[in-house]
C-alpha cells in the first residue's frame, strides 16, 4: 500500500485536498479526527487532560494551549503518542483489507515519526492571507485567535522545503484537483 502523507498550515486547504483523495478512491485518515476520538475515548488520557488542564472540553483546551506554547506541548505529549498508535493501526487495517492507497491527514506530520510511514509527504500551501480568511469564515476565528493558532505550527515555507510533491491551496478548486489528480497519477504509476 502506498501511504501519502497530508499537510500543510491550518487554513491552507489540507481538508480540501483529502476529499479530493476520498473522490478519487484514497482512504483517508484525519489526525485530527483520531486525536478527537482518543480525547473522548481513552479513560487513560482523557483523565490525564483532565489532572492537567482541568477540562477536556475541546473550546476550552484551544485557549489554554494556543495561548501558552509549554501547555500545548504537555497537551501533545498526552495525545500524540496514542493518536500516532491509532493512526499506524488503522493504516495496518487498510493494508490488510487490499486498499491500495492511503493519505494521512495531519498538521504536524514532519515533527512526528508518522513521517516515515509515509511514500510521499504532500504539502498543501497557500497564501497566508487566503488561511486567515478561511479561519474567519469557516471557524469563525477573530484575527488574532488565528494568528495564534498559525503561531503554533513550524512555518509553511520549511514544510514546503521538505515535500515531495507541493499542492497549492490557494489555486482555483479546479486547478487544485488538476494537482492532486497529477501527483496521485504520478505515486500509483511509481
Amino acid at each position: 500500500m502506498k501511504v501519502i502523507g497530508l499537510t500543510g498550515n491550518i487554513g491552507c486547504g489540507k481538508s480540501t485536498v483529502a476529499a479530493m483523495l476520498r473522490d478519487e478512491g484514497v482512504a483517508t485518515i484525519d489526525a485530527d479526527e483520531v486525536a478527537r476520538e482518543v480525547r473522548l475515548n481513552d479513560s487513560d488520557a482523557r483523565a490525564a487532560i483532565e489532572r492537567r488542564f482541568g477540562t477536556y472540553d475541546a473550546a476550552e483546551l484551544g485557549r489554554i494551549v494556543f495561548d501558552d506554547p509549554a501547555a500545548l506541548a504537555d497537551l501533545e505529549a498526552i495525545l500524540h503518542p496514542r493518536v500516532r498508535g491509532a493512526i499506524r493501526a488503522r493504516l495496518a487495517e487498510l493494508e490488510q483489507g487490499g486498499v491500495e492507497v492511503s493519505a494521512v491527514e495531519a498538521i504536524k506530520l514532519f515533527e512526528s515519526p508518522l513521517a516515515d510511514a509515509c511514500d510521499q509527504v504532500w504539502v498543501v500551501r497557500c497564501d497566508p492571507a487566503d488561511a486567515l480568511r478561511r479561519l474567519a469564515t469557516s471557524r469563525g476565528m477573530d484575527e488574532a485567535a488565528a494568528q495564534r493558532r498559525i503561531a503554533a505550527q513550524s512555518s509553511q515555507e520549511e514544510k514546503v522545503a521538505a515535500a515531495d510533491v507541493v499542492i497549492d491551496g490557494s489555486a482555483p478548486l479546479e486547478e487544485t484537483r488538476r494537482q492532486v489528480e497529477r501527483a496521485l497519477a504520478a505515486l500509483t504509476s511509481s
